[in-house]
């Protein structure tokens, strides 16, 4: 198990593993996104209460749930560099970042578009809006906290801890519907009884979640392998390896 742990930390072993999954990851997405959205804006019904507008859950749950997983990878990346000072983990770290901050921004976005209906308001200043958009503010600031920095490692060592203090917001996203008077929808997906949702609109949902992910990853090999090649350029192997791919291309 170590060994694999070690081997996987190092920058070349995962540039290829990466180079090798990334294509496989991002058709299987498409596939599971085509399936989903076919079983939520065509198959399921619409809604007893929201109608129609509730089908912008398949894009706006799908985000929100990345947008957490993506900071708390990113925190767990951070915590990794910080404790065994390995590079390749701030390289993740560094990666999660923007991709991260793209899904909050869509799933800010998209829940404004389907509060105004629902609230007759694009925002309110409810725990759970409030909480997710300090969330965008933490990436942001991880990102401009970066680039701020010249040195590598002295911006590695800010931006991670930075990322590690900021974790004490993930379960405040998660549980504002439930410790304040939130007029945010509360959790259908997980919690401790059956979800509440009928299985007809659910599958697509589930496989909307799935792809994202997919996708999620499938964009970070790119942006890992983007991070390794800044900071291993004069290593002998990235030399061998672009030859490689440039023949095999």
């Amino acid at each position: 198990m170590w060994n694999w742990f070690h081997k996987l930390a190092s920058p070349p072993h995962f540039y290829r593993i990466a180079s090798a999954f990334e294509p496989w990851l991002l058709w299987l997405a498409i596939a599971c996104m085509l399936t989903g959205a076919y079983g939520g804006l065509v198959l399921a019904p619409a809604d007893h209460v929201q109608g129609d507008g509730f089908r912008i859950i398949y894009v706006h749950v799908p985000a929100a749930f990345l947008s957490m997983f993506s900071y708390a990878l990113m925190a767990v990346a951070s915590g990794i560099g910080l404790i065994w000072r390995m590079k390749l983990a701030f390289s993740v770290a560094a990666a999660t970042a923007p991709v991260g901050a793209a899904f909050t921004f869509l799933a800010l976005v998209t829940g404004a578009i389907w509060g105004q209906p629902m609230w007759g308001s694009y925002w309110e200043w409810d725990p759970r809006l409030t909480s997710e958009l300090i969330l965008l503010f933490l990436f942001l600031g991880y990102i401009f906290l970066r680039q701020a920095l010249a040195e590598t490692r002295q911006a590695d060592r800010a931006s991670g801890i930075l990322a590690l203090v900021g974790v004490v917001n993930l379960p405040i996203i998660h549980y504002s519907v439930e410790w304040w008077n939130s007029i945010h929808q509360g959790p259908s997906l997980i919690k401790l009884e059956a979800p509440s949702i009928t299985t007809d609109m659910l599958w697509p949902l589930l496989a909307m979640i799935i792809g994202y992910q997919l996708l999620f990853l499938a964009i970070l090999m790119t942006s890992v392998r983007t991070q390794v090649l800044q900071r291993e350029q004069n290593a002998r192997w990235i030399t061998e390896q672009l030859g490689t791919e440039n023949i095999h291309g």
